[in-house]
């Protein structure tokens, strides 16, 4: 039975990290998840969402000195 969603083996697989890292996840609750009983599943777009609000955008100095300026 192929449903789509993801164990959290395959999601710790999917971010490079171990199991332990997603049950901590779950447990503070910075992602999205399914119970199925007593089974936590992850939806696959849940799971791109998470990595989405996780990313960091460079920048640059001048970036950097103005965001100083405005803060003081």
């Amino acid at each position: 039975m192929d449903d789509g969603l993801l164990t959290s083996a395959e999601v710790a697989a999917r971010l490079k990290s171990t199991t332990r890292f997603v049950r901590r996840l779950v447990a503070e609750r910075r992602i999205a998840y399914v119970k199925v009983g007593r089974l936590v599943r992850f939806e696959p777009a849940d799971v791109e969402t998470y990595i989405r609000a996780q990313r960091i955008e460079p920048t640059d100095r001048a970036q950097i000195r103005a965001w100083l300026r405005g803060a003081a």
